[in-house]
């Protein structure tokens, strides 16, 4: 047997999926572009270890795509809440939907055609197409990009342009024409073990004695992180009533926002952190649940709204945006369109302000 430095990049990852890659994840080895695609978009920007409860849930609740694409959105976003990135849910069920009113119910064997999808990048369709049906497309994942940015020196940000192109030049011409599928694995296998953001074993990877990085000592510093951008902060009141059976005041967001689909509270946005609430402002916040407070309730929340400016913010980070919430509460109310919030999608921030005021 060759020795792994004078064999090929493609045999030495492929001989060590064989050995030390994953074997057993539940959409490995199965065939299947529907389980695949599912698992692609799910693994995009979240670990492993949380998407397997939610591919799981995903699979009983959707056996095929065909029965995903008839689901309401609801159900869709209802299974998915919590997972975040949202709008990779809305993608799925659009995409199984295109799935099954353009090619019958089944994902087409196409690079292109994959891509045409709602979606599917460039990289998706090549890990759907390499992994299910063994057809030679690279891919290029976050965990790809690191493999390559260290593996041969790739210096600047992943997603500038003239760096992407790079990259992907490099996935194509070392993309095993043997076995697309079990390097894209290997590759994936290989970032998300071994050659990982933080503390890489490089002592365990294969590739280690080819590794630019590893000769120059840059493998703290590749890839380079992309330049920082301070994200704006938004400031919110939130109003959070419950029933005395533990129905709570959520309302469907509707437009374009990050919650769209999903249920929250009704909040006014602030135009910044010292900006004062009065009682009026309140009142739309009430109609969104159909809520007529009494006059002990609009006690309670007058008193609250004075209390307002020693309360803490809440903080909830998105990828683009810090939000900061203060919460107004009233519990134990009679009437109103209140709803049980288990049978409902719900963000994370949905269960952070539960939890805060003790109702979970």
């Amino acid at each position: 047997m060759s020795s792994p430095e004078s064999q090929s990049v493609a045999d030495t990852l492929v001989q060590w999926q064989k050995v030390a890659g994953r074997q057993h994840l539940p959409w490995q080895n199965t065939g299947d572009a529907y389980r695949v695609w599912l698992s692609e978009v799910m693994l995009q920007q979240t670990q492993v270890t949380t998407v397997l409860g939610y591919y799981d849930r995903f699979l009983k609740a959707f056996p095929t795509v065909t029965e995903l694409a008839q689901a309401s959105e609801e159900e869709v976003m209802q299974l998915w809440a919590g997972l975040g990135y949202y709008s990779r849910a809305r993608n799925l069920h659009a995409c199984a939907r295109q799935v099954l009113a353009r090619f019958g119910g089944e994902f087409p064997r196409d690079v292109d055609a994959l891509e045409s999808l709602p979606g599917i990048g460039r990289s998706t369709a090549g890990a759907i197409a390499s992994l299910s049906w063994g057809l030679a497309a690279p891919i290029l994942d976050g965990n790809v990009k690191r493999v390559y940015c260290r593996l041969f020196g790739v210096e600047g940000y992943p997603e500038q342009t003239a760096v992407k192109r790079e990259l992907w030049a490099i996935a194509e011409r070392e993309l095993s024409q043997q076995a697309p599928g079990v390097y894209n694995q290997a590759l994936m296998d290989l970032g998300a073990t071994v050659c990982t953001p933080k503390n890489p074993n490089c002592a365990k990877c294969p590739l280690m004695k080819r590794c630019v990085a590893l000769k120059k000592g840059m493998v703290g510093q590749l890839p380079q992180p992309k330049p920082k951008k301070p994200r704006p902060s938004q400031y919110f009141v939130a109003l959070a009533v419950r029933s005395k059976h533990g129905e709570v005041g959520l309302t469907a967001r509707q437009g374009k926002g990050v919650w769209r689909g999903l249920w929250m509270w009704p909040h006014l946005s602030l135009e910044g952190v010292d900006q004062v609430v009065d009682w009026p402002e309140l009142a739309p916040l009430l109609q969104e649940i159909g809520l007529q407070a009494d006059e002990r309730q609009q006690a309670e929340l007058v008193r609250q709204l004075k209390a307002l400016n020693r309360q803490d913010w809440l903080v909830h980070e998105l990828t683009h945006r810090k939000m900061h919430f203060k919460v107004l509460a009233l519990d134990g109310v009679s009437g109103g369109d209140l709803v049980a919030w288990s049978d409902r999608a719900v963000p994370r921030l949905v269960h952070k302000i539960m939890e805060q005021l003790g109702w979970t």
